[in-house]
């Protein structure tokens, strides 16, 4: 569970909010009157800020609270004129590596999200088996990251969106599931898919006016 701060019946002044801290939405005033801010989530001018609040609403699942922090890191790849894919790996309710496609940056094929998330925590754990962690990323694994995911004994995965292009978690193959390998890995899609489908189209939609 993330850490949140309730802030019970009260208005909140969100210029006074400290940046970066999560705020539990606890009653339906208080609710409406972050809708707006939520949504400019969305938005160039708060994506264009990497340290922008994060906001839980109390009816969020754990695992859309979660991928909160794989679409951060999705929106700095967005930033960066990267193909908007982030993850983050999840270790006894605490993050213990976070990732965001890096390809052109790196000028490297391997600098998938899942990929640095992967690297990180098992840099972190001092292992290369990631036992008893799950993997947060906003869009479906490719081959190499689903194969990535397998190898590493990572034994959940959450995804948001499904990539009819190179998905391998039950789109276009189904390594995570394959019982010829020596791991399966239970695989739960479609959380938070909106907004990380709305990132990737906002991303397509800039690329396609940049080459007019």
């Amino acid at each position: 569970m993330l850490p949140v701060t309730p802030r019970g019946n009260r208005s909140i002044d969100v210029g006074r909010l400290p940046i970066g801290e999560s705020v539990l939405v606890t009653t339906p005033s208080i609710r409406q009157e972050y809708t707006q801010i939520v949504q400019a989530v969305q938005t160039d001018s708060l994506i264009a800020n990497p340290a922008c609040l994060l906001y839980i609403f109390a009816d969020m699942t754990p695992h859309e609270q979660w991928m909160k922090h794989a679409l951060r890191e999705a929106e700095a790849a967005f930033e960066e004129d990267e193909i908007p894919v982030g993850a983050i790996v999840v270790h006894e309710n605490r993050i213990i590596g976070r990732g965001h496609n890096q390809i052109e940056r790196m000028q490297d094929a391997t600098a998938h999200a899942e990929m640095i998330a992967i690297t990180a925590a098992s840099e972190h754990l001092h292992s290369r088996r990631l036992e008893g962690c799950t993997l947060y990323v906003t869009l479906e694994p490719c081959p190499m990251c689903a194969g990535a995911t397998v190898l590493a004994r990572i034994p959940t995965l959450v995804f948001g969106s499904f990539d009819p292009k190179a998905g391998a978690c039950g789109t276009l193959y189904n390594l995570t599931h394959d019982r010829r390998l020596n791991h399966t890995c239970h695989v739960i899609s479609g959380v938070s898919d909106i907004e990380s489908e709305e990132l990737l189209k906002r991303f397509l939609g800039r690329v396609r006016t940049a080459r007019r």
